[in-house]
């Protein structure tokens, strides 16, 4: 179990690399009001998704450590409003910024929340 979970964090993080790298290679055009949802995005974002839940059910069912049901309901719920905004624009040859700096900063906010939540 504990094996599968690590590579299952592993994911995680690729997850995560791929959805704030997306969003990282958008920031020239963000600048000029502009820019796309990239395929990147998508796919780190659904990533992130599947393999955070199947952590969490790894993490529970064999006691590999304690689960704090609050912290993961609100990086859950953050991750929805993330995926929900890179499924909604990513068939658009452009989205607005505003759109793109709250995947990003969505994105970061998950990852504080993840590091700082004690």
């Amino acid at each position: 179990m504990d094996l599968i979970r690590n590579i299952l964090l592993i994911l995680h993080f690729v997850g995560l690399a791929s959805l704030l790298g997306g969003f990282l290679v958008q920031i020239k055009p963000i600048i000029a009001s502009k820019g796309t949802i990239v395929a990147a995005m998508f796919h780190g974002a659904l990533t992130q998704l599947v393999t955070g839940v199947l952590l969490v059910g790894i993490i529970e069912m064999g006691s590999l450590g304690h689960i704090d049901n609050a912290k993961i309901g609100v990086k859950l719920v953050v991750l929805l409003v993330i995926t929900v905004l890179v499924i909604v624009n990513r068939k658009k040859p452009s989205v607005s910024s505003l759109v793109l700096w709250a995947i990003g900063a969505l994105t970061l906010a998950n990852v504080a929340i993840a590091v700082l939540w004690k």
